[in-house]
């Protein structure tokens, strides 16, 4: 008799804890911006930006940030002068730029996976979308 108590019971508790749904969002290709070398560079950098909106330099300053590592490991100082960074960005890392006239953008200098220093593409995002407005080439 107790088994059989026991048994909806189970039923019950095993369909409520199947109730919990989760929502993944994929961000394509910003079909404003397309390239023909578009396949050749991996993951679009608007998908990958990741950087906090607390982490983003001052106005008028620049800051180097490391795809992929957390933001509590970044290399310090946060937010500085933009003369002279180019030197200190390790390989494969950003030069984060925000603009002193127009303080929804961001600048994101990337600089060569094996030569740090060099600066090999700069892509403008909008800030609050992280949408890739443009890029440029030095």
């Amino acid at each position: 008799m107790r088994t059989r108590v026991l048994i909806p019971a189970l039923a019950v508790l095993s369909t409520a804890a199947c109730t919990h749904t989760t929502r993944t969002v994929i961000l394509g290709a910003n079909p404003d911006v397309a390239s023909s070398s578009e396949a050749n560079r991996g993951p679009s950098t608007a998908a990958t930006l990741g950087v906090p909106p607390g982490h983003l330099p001052d106005e008028g300053e620049c800051r180097i940030w490391i795809p992929g590592t957390p933001p509590g490991h970044q290399p310090r100082p946060k937010s500085r002068p933009c003369s002279g960074i180019e030197s200190l960005a390790p390989a494969g890392s950003w030069i984060i730029y925000r603009p002193l006239e127009n303080r929804k953008l961001v600048y994101v200098r990337e600089v060569d996976g094996r030569r740090g220093g060099l600066v090999i593409r700069t892509r403008i995002f909008d800030i609050e979308t992280t949408r890739l407005l443009r890029e440029e080439t030095p």
